[in-house]
C-alpha cells in the first residue's frame, strides 16, 4: 500500500471517531508519522492542529478535556434575533404574575403560544420576517421563564352559615340597650398560636429556642 492510500485509510479513520477518541488517535497518527509534528501532520492530512496538539496533551496528561457541547448549533431565535424577545416581553408582561413563592423568576402568564403569534403576526416587521411555530414559540416562552397558567384572581370571602344569625342577635342586643352612656367597641379576632414548649417546635415567633 503506497503512502496516499495509508493516508486515505488514516483521514477514514479518523472520520469515524467523535471527540476525545478522535483527538487521541489523531495525536498517536502525529507522533508515528509526523514527529510528533502538530503542523506536519496538519499539512499532511487535513486535520486542525489545535486539536492535534490537545490530543498530544491528553495522551501525555492522562486528564481528558471535556467539550462544551452546549455552545454548539445553531444560536437560539431569541438571542439572534434580540427584538423578538422585546416584543415578546411587551406582549407577555401585562399578563404575567410572579411566582407566589418567590421561590424561583418564573412568571405565570394567561397568554398561550398560539395567542402571542397572533399579536405579532399584523406587526409590520414580521410581515416579511419569518416567525417561530406554535412549538417553538412555546419553547421560547419557556426560556423566558414564562409558564402558562390561569391568572387567579381574587375572590371574595365566603358567608358563613352563622352570618345571619350573628347579626340578627346583635341587633337584637342594640335594640334592648336604651343608656346612651355604653360604648360599643368592634373587635376582629384572629385565631390564636400558643407559645411554649408544645408550639411551632418550641421555638418563640422570633426564632430562637426556649
Amino acid at each position: 500500500m503506497d503512502d496516499s492510500a495509508s493516508d486515505d485509510l488514516l483521514r477514514l479513520a479518523a472520520r469515524t471517531l467523535t471527540g476525545h477518541r478522535r483527538r487521541l488517535f489523531q495525536a498517536q497518527v502525529a507522533d508515528r508519522l509526523c514527529d510528533g509534528n502538530a503542523r506536519r501532520a496538519e499539512r499532511r492530512f487535513g486535520w486542525g492542529r489545535a486539536n492535534i496538539a490537545q490530543g498530544q496533551h491528553e495522551l501525555r496528561s492522562r486528564i481528558r478535556c471535556l467539550e462544551d457541547t452546549s455552545t454548539r448549533g445553531r444560536p437560539r431565535l431569541e438571542e439572534s434575533d434580540p427584538q423578538l424577545a422585546t416584543d415578546i416581553r411587551a406582549i407577555v408582561e401585562p399578563h404575567t404574575q410572579a411566582d407566589p413563592e418567590l421561590k424561583t423568576a418564573r412568571r405565570y402568564c394567561n397568554f398561550s403560544a398560539a395567542e402571542v403569534l397572533e399579536v405579532l403576526r399584523p406587526n409590520e416587521r414580521y410581515r416579511t420576517a419569518r416567525l417561530p411555530s406554535e412549538r417553538t414559540m412555546r419553547d421560547i416562552l419557556n426560556r423566558m421563564n414564562y409558564r402558562l397558567r390561569p391568572i387567579r384572581k381574587s375572590k371574595p370571602l365566603k358567608k358563613t352559615e352563622d352570618t345571619d344569625a350573628i347579626f340578627d342577635n346583635v341587633a337584637a342586643v342594640k335594640a334592648e340597650e336604651t343608656g346612651s352612656d355604653i360604648l360599643e367597641i368592634s373587635v376582629d379576632t384572629k385565631a390564636k398560636v400558643n407559645e411554649g414548649e408544645y408550639s411551632r417546635g418550641g421555638k418563640n415567633p422570633d426564632g430562637f429556642e426556649r
